[in-house]
C-alpha cells in the first residue's frame, strides 16, 4: 500500500492549470468509455483533479495519452469478459499492495458479478475457488515470475484462446505498470470512500 502519512510526490493538476495537450488528454480520460464507470470508480475528485494514475499521465501527455488509450482498449475493446478481467486486476492490486487499484476496481468487480468470497480471498492473498483460480494463478505467476509456466500458458490458452491469452498478459502487465506509477508517486485511494 502507499506508505501511510507520506504526501503524494505529484501535485494534483487542476483543470484551470492545464495547457492544450493536457486539456485534450483530460477530455479523453473523463469523456471516454471510463465515464460510464464513474459511479463505481470515480475519475476525478470534487474539484476536478484526476485521481489515481491519471494525474501522473497529465504531466506528459505524449506518454499519458497512449497509456490511457491502452488502458481503455484493455478494459473496453477486448474479448475478455468483465468478471475475469476484474479478477486479474484485483490480483495485481492485492499482490503488489496497490491501494488505489484496489479502491478503483473492487466496486467494478462487484458490478461485474465477482463474488464477495472471491474478492475477500484475493484481498487476503488466497487463491479463489472455481473459474477464478486460473486467472489468479496466471496473474500471480506473471507478477512474481515475469512469465507463465508451460502448464499455466496451456490452461490460459485453452480457456481464453490465443487472442484472450495475449489480452490477459497485456492486461496484467498494464496494471502492474500502473501499480508502479501509483507507488512511486505515492498515490493513495481517496479518503472517506
Amino acid at each position: 500500500m502507499t506508505p501511510e502519512g507520506l504526501p503524494s510526490r505529484l501535485p494534483p493538476l487542476a483543470p484551470v492549470q492545464l495547457d492544450r495537450p493536457q486539456e485534450e488528454l483530460y477530455a479523453a480520460i473523463t469523456g471516454g468509455p471510463r465515464a460510464a464507470d464513474r459511479g463505481r470508480s470515480p475519475i476525478t475528485d470534487a474539484e476536478g483533479h484526476l485521481l489515481g494514475p491519471f494525474n501522473a499521465m497529465l504531466y506528459n501527455p505524449a506518454l499519458g495519452d497512449p497509456m490511457q488509450g491502452l488502458g481503455a482498449a484493455i478494459r473496453y475493446r477486448t474479448s475478455l469478459e468483465a468478471a475475469p478481467r476484474e479478477v486479474a486486476i484485483l490480483t495485481v492490486a492485492a499482490t503488489l499492495d496497490s491501494e488505489f487499484e484496489w479502491f478503483a476496481h473492487e466496486r467494478l468487480a462487484r458490478g461485474a458479478g465477482v463474488s464477495e468470497e472471491t474478492i475477500t480471498r484475493i484481498a487476503d492473498g488466497r487463491e479463489p475457488d472455481g473459474d477464478d483460480a486460473l486467472i489468479y494463478r496466471a496473474a500471480h505467476e506473471l507478477i512474481l515470475d515475469s512469465d507463465l509456466s508451460d502448464e499455466r500458458f496451456a490452461e490460459v490458452q485453452e480457456r481464453f484462446g490465443v487472442t484472450g491469452c495475449v489480452e490477459l498478459v497485456v492486461l496484467i502487465g498494464y496494471y502492474r505498470m500502473l501499480a508502479l506509477v501509483l507507488r512511486t508517486f505515492r498515490v493513495s485511494a481517496p479518503s472517506g470512500d
